[in-house]
């Protein structure tokens, strides 16, 4: 069987993540056969849908059981629907919590974990250094978003021309609204680059209609990650779900400003 443990390093030896969908990376074991694999976890950096990320990860990797820190109730009943089962409130290195596991003694001792000991009102020390070390990570993380935002506003203003989004976004709600759905189809990256990029449309005069429409497709609507999901999720349901995304985008859109200048 092929277990999973959220982990802050690269081997036995790392301690476990305190988040799962935050981890850096996945240790993948099979104890029956010694076999182990790190993967980085590719939601480590995400503010969002980080534990969706890693439901995914661990779907396409048939992983039986995930030992970690803390999972979403949401991962949780992603994973469980899968038939992978969790157990969190776990601590340590991932070579203790993967012995716990088979000894039958991980499930007695998640109580006594990072979650249990904050529900008691006192925070020990390894939980406050490893609370410490997560969001000192989570900082560091955040630093290339925060410097490619700054990156991102003056290749905007010095190279998209002004005259230039004039000749796309006509004015019309319908035709800018499509516009912006096939725009943030296309782009990709995080989230946030889109509400810089909706910031500065505005700014040049395009209409909330199609900035709107971007970045509801930017979050939902994935082109560019699109063979990844094919990969991870099948051809079939990748395809129809962007397909229904980029659909819903543009009422939603449109909807939504319609409401607010009601308002």
């Amino acid at each position: 069987m092929k277990i999973a443990v959220s982990s802050e390093g690269t081997d036995l030896e790392a301690r476990v993540a305190h988040k799962l969908g935050t981890a850096p990376y996945f240790a993948i074991i099979d104890p029956d056969s010694n076999y182990l694999e790190v993967v980085p976890n590719p939601g480590a950096s995400s503010q969002r849908g980080a534990g969706m990320q890693a439901v995914v990860l661990a779907v396409s990797k048939g992983i039986q059981t995930v030992l970690t820190g803390y999972c979403s109730p949401i991962a949780r009943r992603q994973l469980e629907a899968n038939g992978i089962e969790v157990l969190s409130d776990l601590s340590g290195t991932v070579k203790e919590v993967v012995k716990q596991y088979q000894e039958g003694t991980a499930q007695r001792s998640a109580g006594i974990g990072i979650g249990s000991r904050a529900r008691g009102g006192k925070i020990g020390k390894v939980a406050l250094a490893q609370a410490l070390r997560s969001s000192a990570r989570q900082f560091i993380n955040m630093l290339p978003i925060l410097i490619g935002v700054v990156l991102l506003i003056g290749l905007f203003n010095a190279l998209v021309p002004k005259d230039f989004l004039a000749s796309i976004f006509s004015g019309n709600a319908v035709l800018d609204t499509l516009w912006g759905t096939c725009l943030g189809s296309i782009f990709a990256g995080n989230a946030i680059n889109s509400y810089v990029i909706g910031q500065e449309l505005l700014t040049h005069g395009v209409s909330l209609f199609a900035v709107t429409a971007l970045i509801v497709s930017w979050v939902t609507v994935g082109l560019i990650q699109l063979p990844a999901e094919i990969a991870a999720l099948g051809r079939k349901f990748a395809l129809l779900r962007n397909a229904l995304s980029f659909v819903i985008s543009i009422p939603i859109a449109i909807l939504t400003v319609s409401i607010l200048n009601i308002m």
